[in-house]
Formats: structure tokens, C-alpha cells, sequence
């Protein structure tokens, strides 16, 4: 019977893998013009365009890529969309996404490895059934959807920020995707705050070396990036947007002004960096490393000045880590409860809710004659929820970091000869 067992979790998590998939075609049909889940892609079209603007010798961050939208990555960024610019769009999205559904299965699995899972069979169904479950949460949808860079740094820092501490290439990783896109420079203070000398070298390396080869290889766009464009946070997109999900993003919806209270900005940031930062080094001397990275990425998505719904890609590790405890006998029946509980709460705060307007608007560079609009943050016209509504991503941030705070400082207070970096359950 026992050895039946995992063979029929795998069972159960395939028929719910099979659920998503039918799911996602009712929120928005597959086969629907623009909207459905393969048919955008606009975002890797603006990496493409840079690319091609850099190879035909004009100004990256001066030109209007695709008639109007601006680009925003480091200078060392081109090198991986350049072969983008090689094949034709068809082509590159048919790629890009078949990456994305790797990066998604890897991340994944290396979540679980890290967990101190083996990688059996009955473990990559239910790997395999974990991403059609992501592809609900508007993060993922809409990371596919734009043809989103996200997923593939969540994967660079998963897999580098898992390895055994004594590794001479953990943090390597961190410092390229920092190179690429500036937020993961926040596992510097991380790591610092946790004492991984070692790892904290190799991410400043990593990430002088990206800044040296950017130098070099690109001498004017990086000089335009590095004093002045990187300042320019508007450039990424109106801060009074509903799909901007930090804390600035709460304040000018709330305030219904693109230009909130710097000061105000800066006290919750620093409140939630706090937060976050306690949360996570708890994790971390408690030995549950993919809970501490997660914390520290969904800290990031809350402090930085502009952080769309697909940034929070944090949500993927999250679940693993959810599904990890639900999936071990010995923590008892209460906490599978509240386990369940947080589960069912992420996944309907991140579900990709749609709001479908039957009406023409204007979105992003062109006129559509209807939309699609998926993720909670649309529904402001629930006015008694709109404080809410605007928050919610937030709302798993402050949730996952008080409860990991409460948690293990109540373990500490009833069980201090417990601690130890090998326990890595709640």
C-alpha cells in the first residue's frame, strides 16, 4: 500500500494538471485573436527591436522601439536577445515560450530538489502538473503572454542560491541576472545580512563582469544607461498603473496620482524591506533556503518603484514549497490545514481573474476591439475592496512573511534545541 501511494498523488496531481489546462481555456480561449494565451507576445518583439536597432547602429535607450515603447534592460541584456533579431518573430516566440515551459518545469524541480526531494517519476508528473497550475496565476499567464524575461532569472537564482554554500559558483547566477535586470541586486543585502561571504563575492564579481563586458562591447549605451537611464524608473511604465504591484504602484492608485509622496514611498518601502529581509534570514538559520530566497524575491517585487503582475513569478517557488508541506505525513494534520488554506489563498490572489470589456480601448501601442484583461488588480469597481484590489500581490508578500516570522520564532521560543539548518519544515 505504501509503495501505491505515491503513484497515486501523481495520479491525482495529473487529473488536476489536466483541470488547469481545460481552466486556462475558459478564462480565456486559447484560439481567441490577441488574448489568448499564445497569441501576444509583445515584450519579446521590444527585445527583438533593441537588438536590431543596436546592430543597425542606432541609440538603444533613445529610440522609440516598436513606435513607442522605450527599453529598459542593462546594456549586456542584448546579447541574449540577439539571436532573436536573427530569426523571424514566428520563430522567436515559438522558442522563447518552449523556454519558458522548461525554465517553469526546472524551476520547479530544482525547488523540490532543494527540498530534499529525489527526482522520480511520480515527482516530475507532479512537476509537470505544477506548471499547468501556474500558467492560472496572472504572473505566469502574463509572462507568456508579453513574452516576459521573468521566469528565466527566477531560474538562474533558484538554481544558483540552492547550492551547497561551499560551491565556488554560488552566486554567479545572481550576478548575471543582475547584470540583465537591476532588482536581484537585493540578494547582496541578503546575503550579507546571513553572512555568505562567499557566495556575496561571487554575485559583486559576476556583476562588475557584466558591467566590464557591457563596457566594452556597447561603450555608448552603457554610458546612457548607467548615468541616466537607470534613474528614469517612469520608463517602465506609469506608476499610477493597476498592474503595478510595489508599494509606489499602492500609493498612486489609492492617490490616484503618478507622482505619490516620495516620503511615504520611502517609509513603507523601508518597512517592508525590513520585514522581508527578518523573515528571510529567519528562514535562512532555520535551513529552509528556497523559502528564504523566495521571501527576499517577493521583497523586491514590493520595494522596487515599478513592478508589473509578471514580476511576481516569486509566487511559482512559493507553491512548491506549499505543495512540499502538504506532501510530508509528519507535520501533522492541523498544519496541512493551514497549509491548504495558504495554498487556496495564493492561487485565488493570483488566479488570472479576466475582465472583459466588450468596448474598443487603447492598449499599449495600438486599438483593440475588445479585451481580455486578466488578474485581480482590475476589478477596482468593487469599491469597498479596492483597497484590496490594489494590493494583492502585496497581500501574499505580507502574508507569507509574518506567518514564516511567527512560525519559527514560536519554534525557537518552545523548542530552541531544535534549530538546526537541516529542518526544513514549518
Amino acid at each position: 500500500m505504501r509503495k501505491a501511494r505515491p503513484a497515486l498523488v501523481a495520479v491525482g496531481f495529473a487529473l488536476l494538471g489536466i483541470l488547469a489546462i481545460w481552466l486556462q481555456n475558459v478564462v480565456v480561449p486559447y484560439s481567441t485573436p490577441f488574448w489568448g494565451l499564445f497569441d501576444n507576445q509583445l515584450d519579446l518583439d521590444v527585445y527583438r527591436s533593441g537588438a536590431q536597432t543596436v546592430l543597425d547602429g542606432g541609440s538603444l535607450y533613445d529610440a522609440k522601439l516598436l513606435g513607442q515603447m522605450d527599453y529598459t534592460y542593462a546594456p549586456i541584456s542584448i546579447l541574449l536577445f540577439t539571436p532573436f533579431a536573427w530569426v523571424s518573430f514566428e520563430s522567436a516566440r515559438i522558442i522563447w515560450t518552449a523556454g519558458i515551459f522548461l525554465a517553469l518545469y526546472l524551476v520547479v524541480m530544482v525547488s523540490f530538489r532543494s527540498l530534499g526531494r529525489t527526482p522520480t517519476w511520480q515527482l516530475r508528473i507532479i512537476a509537470l502538473s505544477l506548471v499547468a497550475v501556474s500558467l492560472l496565476l496572472e504572473p505566469v499567464r502574463t509572462t507568456i503572454w508579453y513574452g516576459q524575461i521573468n521566469v528565466f532569472l527566477l531560474l538562474v537564482i533558484v538554481a544558483d542560491l540552492t547550492r551547497p554554500e561551499d560551491s565556488r559558483l554560488r552566486g554567479i547566477g545572481v550576478g548575471i541576472a543582475a547584470g540583465i535586470k537591476l532588482t536581484p541586486l537585493i540578494f547582496v543585502l541578503y546575503l550579507a545580512l546571513v553572512r555568505q561571504w562567499r557566495t556575496l563575492t561571487g554575485v559583486i564579481a559576476s556583476f562588475v563582469a557584466t558591467l566590464a563586458i557591457g563596457l566594452v562591447l556597447l561603450p555608448r549605451e552603457s554610458w546612457s544607461y548607467w548615468t541616466g537611464k537607470l534613474f528614469d524608473s517612469d520608463r517602465v511604465g506609469a506608476p499610477q498603473t493597476p498592474g503595478n504591484q510595489s508599494i509606489r504602484g499602492l500609493l498612486a492608485n489609492l492617490l490616484h496620482s503618478d507622482d505619490p509622496n516620495g516620503f511615504a514611498w520611502l517609509a513603507l518601502a523601508l518597512a517592508a524591506l525590513a520585514l522581508g529581509m527578518y523573515a528571510a534570514t529567519l528562514a535562512s538559520r532555520h535551513g529552509q533556503e528556497l523559502l528564504a530566497i523566495t521571501l527576499v524575491g517577493l521583497t523586491s517585487c514590493a520595494v522596487s518603484p515599478m513592478s508589473w503582475g509578471h514580476h511576481w513569478v516569486w509566487f511559482v517557488p512559493l507553491m512548491v514549497i506549499g505543495v512540499h508541506w502538504l506532501m510530508t505525513p509528519r507535520i501533522g494534520w492541523v498544519r496541512h490545514c493551514w497549509v491548504a488554506g495558504g495554498l487556496v489563498g495564493l492561487i485565488l490572489v493570483a488566479f488570472s481573474w479576466r475582465s472583459y470589456l466588450a468596448y474598443p480601448i487603447w492598449f499599449v501601442n495600438k486599438t483593440v476591439p475588445d479585451a481580455y484583461l486578466t488578474g485581480l488588480f482590475f476589478k477596482t469597481g468593487i469599491v469597498g475592496l479596492q483597497w484590496f484590489t490594489y494590493y494583492p500581490y502585496n497581500v501574499v508578500f505580507l502574508a507569507a512573511s509574518i506567518a514564516t516570522i511567527a512560525v519559527l520564532r514560536r519554534r525557537e521560543r518552545t523548542a530552541p534545541e531544535t534549530l538546526d539548518r537541516s529542518d526544513r519544515l514549518p
